[in-house]
């Protein structure tokens, strides 16, 4: 396993330091990594885990099938996201968790969130703040598929997706950032078509590049014009 004090993504200024008490308590309460390979499921929706997860290394989606056969792309997993609180928490799972490229997760047990809200306040709040922000994100997506027209939905999600991995360190000297998401799980996200999704990628292009498993934003100020928001990087933020 990754060594606890030697964590790539402690040393990123998005995520709150831990004290030296908080991070011997974490040591002891991590129980294992899980390494998933580009398409490999992490739990499929309905699933009862004895575990829950934060992402380390890598990217990926969460789906929600429909009777139809349709689906709909309810999140995304970037470095230091909580996966499957809900389903520990909730029982079955309300999703599944598909990773987009090699994935390290580090693994908690279910039956030991007891000892973090006794031992650990505050890593207790971080996990609270964990998902009290998802919760504000998904309300986020919801007004976004509600009152955004789909250039507005595309250029929402390119910068808020940019800003995030640009956070934790991923982008690069040209300006780039990975994306191994496929154009469909964008779509399946913004509630579009592949084809309209397409389409729009290609008119924001000037602004905009996403191929390639690449994505590079040469004006953010404008691309937030477009999508009627702001471009300032994400809050800092608990790591759990």
């Amino acid at each position: 396993m990754h060594p606890c004090q030697t964590c790539p993504l402690r040393r990123h200024d998005l995520f709150m330091p831990f004290s030296a008490e908080e991070l011997s308590f974490m040591m002891k309460f991590r129980s294992g990594e899980v390494r998933l390979a580009p398409g490999e499921v992490l739990f499929h929706e309905g699933d009862e885990s004895a575990y829950f997860y934060t992402a380390l290394e890598g990217q990926g989606v969460r789906v929600k099938h429909l009777l139809n056969g349709e689906r709909q792309v309810v999140n995304l997993i970037f470095p230091g996201d909580v996966v499957g609180l809900q389903a520990s928490l909730a029982g079955g799972a309300s999703s599944t968790a598909i990773a987009s490229s090699p994935m390290v997760l580090c693994r908690f047990e279910k039956r030991r969130l007891h000892e973090l809200y006794c031992s650990s306040p505050d890593r207790a709040y971080a996990l609270t703040w964990i998902a009290a922000v998802e919760e504000h994100f998904l309300g986020e997506t919801i007004a976004t598929l509600g009152q955004r027209d789909a250039t507005q939905r595309v250029a929402w999600a390119l910068l808020k997706i940019y800003n995030r991995l640009s956070a934790v360190g991923l982008a690069q000297e040209a300006g780039d950032v990975p994306l191994p998401l496929r154009q469909r799980d964008l779509a399946d996200a913004m509630g579009l078509s592949l084809v309209h999704t397409n389409k729009t990628l290609a008119r924001l292009r000037p602004l905009a590049r996403w191929e390639n498993g690449r994505l590079w934003i040469s004006d953010a100020e404008a691309l937030a014009e477009i999508a009627m928001t702001d471009c300032a990087l994400p809050p800092d933020r608990p790591l759990l």
